[in-house]
């Protein structure tokens, strides 16, 4: 686990461990979310970087009866 020390200007670094197991770049915007008594930052990811993530996923589905 990681810490970090908080600046004067309230920044923070993000640990070289940390940003490369979530593979965020200079500029890149993150998500920051208050979840009970902690912070949790989600990478936001561009659409192109997104598209077919799905592509291979199950998508049988048992139907109700009168459903095709």
């Amino acid at each position: 686990m990681d810490t970090v020390t908080i600046s004067p200007k309230y920044q923070v670094v993000i640990p070289q461990s940390v940003r490369e197991k979530l593979g965020v770049q200079p500029g890149q915007k993150v998500k920051m979310i208050l979840y009970e008594n902690r912070v949790e930052l989600i990478p936001i990811k561009p659409v192109r970087e997104i598209r077919g993530f799905l592509k291979g996923i199950d998508t049988t589905v048992k139907r109700e009866s009168d459903r095709l």
